[in-house]
């Protein structure tokens, strides 16, 4: 496939997913030529103009075609069923060989062998990563009961959230992506990655209410309630306990606005308000 002169092409993994689709839309947007990595082509729905690929970050042998002529690339940290990749060493050398100049990682929580091969690489390969808090996507986990039941249920309804639209990850993304300043500015850079407000599950609650048109309540459950319902959807232990975390003592970054949005992109960070518009349609009664 030729690539113009003044045209990068990018490489983004992970393409299928909430972050990847508005990582490959960003750059599209962006005048980029753009190459999707998925394990499964057939089920993967772009835009024309996206050359849809073949390939798996498990087995890095099978992503080597993935990275032929690829100027940048976005990496994600996990591969199926949510298990650390261990190929992050293979997977950059083979990145840095086939002449990958930039690479974004988007951190996954916690400790990345992917994430640590990429930013101790002595390769020359210039590297960012996006640290986003809680996605606002997230939210359509609730679309099921409030369009059913017009109600959710939930702990901790006094926790806060600088929350992020998804958007604005990839936006973040393809600026670090691209390097249109040609200067490698973003070389280096951990983005904490927030919207432009901190919300508490109430105030998430009323603005969903307001999107769809009726108001919604929130049935606060206790801790114990919360748990048992998590073990009754099947969840193991040590992923109860990292929501009990996260929910009952958010970390500050997580209910800290950042700037990252507009210093990187140029323009503000969209509000809950904004995305809630976009999916009105999904919480609404049918």
């Amino acid at each position: 496939m030729t690539n113009p002169k003044n045209v990068q092409k990018v490489l983004v993994t992970g393409a299928t997913g909430t972050v990847g689709r508005q990582v490959v839309a960003e750059l599209l947007a962006r005048g980029a030529s753009v190459r999707a990595l998925t394990r499964n082509p057939a089920k993967a729905y772009f835009p024309a103009e996206v050359e849809v690929v073949r390939g798996d970050l498990t087995d890095p042998a099978s992503v080597v075609p993935a990275l032929e002529g690829v100027d940048a690339a976005h990496l994600i940290v996990f591969g199926e069923g949510y298990a650390p990749l261990s190929t992050g060493e293979e997977i950059v050398s083979l990145a840095a060989k086939a002449g990958v100049r930039r690479l974004t990682v988007l951190h996954g929580g916690g400790e990345s062998p992917l994430e640590d091969a990429v930013r101790g690489n002595g390769l020359g390969v210039q590297w960012t990563v996006l640290m986003p808090v809680e996605f606002m996507a997230n939210a359509l986990g609730w679309a099921d009961d409030i369009r059913t039941r017009g109600r959710i249920e939930e702990p901790y309804a006094d926790r806060l959230s600088s929350m992020v639209h998804e958007g604005d990850i990839g936006a973040v993304a393809a600026v670090a992506l691209l390097d249109e300043h040609g200067d490698g500015r973003h070389h280096g850079r951990v983005y904490v990655i927030t919207g432009p407000q901190t919300l508490s599950l109430n105030d998430k609650v009323r603005i969903l209410g307001e999107a769809r048109g009726s108001e919604v309540d929130l049935v606060e459950l206790t801790e114990e309630q919360a748990v048992e319902r998590m073990r009754t959807a099947g969840m193991p232990q040590e992923t109860i306990d990292f929501m009990l975390y996260v929910y009952g003592n958010t970390p500050v970054e997580g209910r800290t606005v950042a700037t990252t949005v507009q210093d990187v992109t140029g323009r503000p960070a969209r509000t809950f308000e904004e995305w809630a518009a976009e999916h009105a349609q999904e919480f609404r009664a049918t």
